[in-house]
């Protein structure tokens, strides 16, 4: 049978990767799809050493892959939006099907290039988009297609949790660790999009459509980075018998669905609570099925060329499938995602952290929790450490589930009180239960 004829645009490590996937394992992928896959059109600004082109044709300009009338399917790695948009767009009207590992581009763009790619009878797979090699976009879509998907909450970005993790075992600052991070590759540059969690919450916009069957709605994420994170609530928090991991989180409520990335306290009992370094890790929660985790390596060369190779098998399989019988790119059909509105931030329902900075007299305590029950709040745990005498002393709270509207009004109440000095923490916990 012809061979699959695959253009690719970028040349970059997760490019490279899958070159060298496709090229060590070609007898395994035709055993699996009974044809074999072939790149024959490279788009590239320039050569990159050590790279094997040969026989391959090689374009500076990248549209010209897009247009190729002989390419199957067409595979973007260049990254960014406007470029990578106008490329596949092109690919698109030309009749190829598409493969992604642009997180970026579905999540701001997906709904209005999944129905292009659905009236030109053509797929876009962006397994690669998520969390590297971990298959977690194929487990909502096809693996727990019988579930219906009330929460999930996942270590989605590789770079905090390294921050995070070397913090609390290692003592060392924020800023420290970033430095290292950057000079292992781990984090950019510029770090933003990592640590104020905007990497995170353009995948956590994906994962949460696939599950809810909702459309991709990125500006809808509620985001807050690590930057802010100290060591001494790493510290609290382990003394509490919790542990502070960045999460996405997405849950359906009776009320709308929650999207939110921060950081978090969940027990060290959790399995994610012990995913450190630059792992991911996804639990999701169905109800037939009950939890499940999905663990592994979120990026990297050759683990997220592992999934552009594996949406080229899938790519391959559908291509004498009628469009009808195709899995769906959000898991439903297209006619049946429901607009549902997104919960802000302050209707959340859980647990809270609060470290408050108070002189040390008679009578703060009783008052704070006084005001918080005014307000509906109720304490788990109080933790108030030894001071130096005439020093403030710090006062760390653990509520029972609240709203967060309700946390805060109250702790806007308190903060006015003469005895608070300096700032406030307040960081969200999670019981990654059916409900908080």
């Amino acid at each position: 049978m012809k061979p699959i004829s695959v253009g690719l645009v970028g040349l970059g490590t997760v490019a490279q990767g899958t070159l060298n996937v496709l090229a060590n394992n070609r007898e395994e992928l035709a055993r699996r799809i009974g044809r074999e896959i072939q790149i024959t059109h490279i788009g590239a600004r320039s050569d990159r050493d050590g790279v094997d082109l040969s026989g391959i044709r090689v374009s500076r300009e990248l549209m010209d892959v897009a247009e190729d009338p002989e390419i199957d399917v067409f595979v973007e790695l260049i990254g960014g939006c406007d470029f990578a948009r106008e490329l596949i767009e092109v690919a698109i009207d030309s009749g190829k099907h598409v493969v992604t590992a642009n997180k970026a581009l579905v999540a701001e763009y997906g709904n209005d290039l999944f129905e292009k790619a659905q009236q030109k009878g053509v797929t876009i797979a962006f397994e690669a988009s998520v969390a590297g090699g971990i298959p977690v976009i194929k487990t909502l879509r096809e693996g727990l297609a019988a579930n219906q998907i009330s929460w999930l909450a996942g270590i989605i970005n590789g770079t905090g949790n390294f921050i995070l993790t070397e913090m609390r075992d290692k003592g060392r600052d924020f800023a420290d660790v970033l430095k290292e991070a950057q000079v292992l590759g781990y984090a950019e540059a510029d770090p933003t999009f990592d640590v104020e969690g905007i990497d995170a919450a353009h995948k956590l916009c994906i994962l949460a459509s696939i599950a809810f069957g909702i459309p991709l709605n990125f500006d809808a994420v509620y985001r807050q980075g690590i930057s802010t994170i100290d060591l001494m609530d790493l510290d609290y928090a382990e003394e509490l018998g919790y542990r502070i991991k960045h999460l996405g989180i997405a849950r359906r409520t009776a009320e709308g669905v929650e999207m939110r990335v921060h950081p978090t306290l969940i027990s060290e009992t959790q399995l994610l609570a012990n995913v450190n370094g630059v792992m991911n890790a996804i639990q999701i929660h169905g109800d037939a099925v009950g939890s499940t985790l999905l663990y592994g390596p979120g990026a990297g060369s050759l683990p997220t060329a592992s999934a552009v190779v594996a949406d080229l098998i899938d790519v391959a399989r559908a291509l004498t499938v009628d469009l009808t019988n195709r899995v769906p790119h959000l898991a439903f059909q297209p006619t049946h995602l429901d607009d549902v509105s997104i919960l802000p931030i302050i209707e959340t329902l859980c647990p809270f952290y609060v470290r408050l900075s108070v002189r040390d007299e008679v009578g703060v305590l009783a008052l704070i929790t006084r005001t918080l029950a005014d307000h509906g709040v109720s304490l788990e745990s109080v933790i108030q450490k030894d001071g130096v005498e005439g020093e403030p002393v710090a006062l760390i709270l653990l509520t029972h589930t609240v709203r967060e509207r309700d946390v805060l009004s109250a702790l806007a109440k308190i903060e006015q009180q003469i005895f608070v000095v300096g700032k406030t923490v307040v960081l969200r916990c999670e019981m990654l239960g059916d409900t908080v």
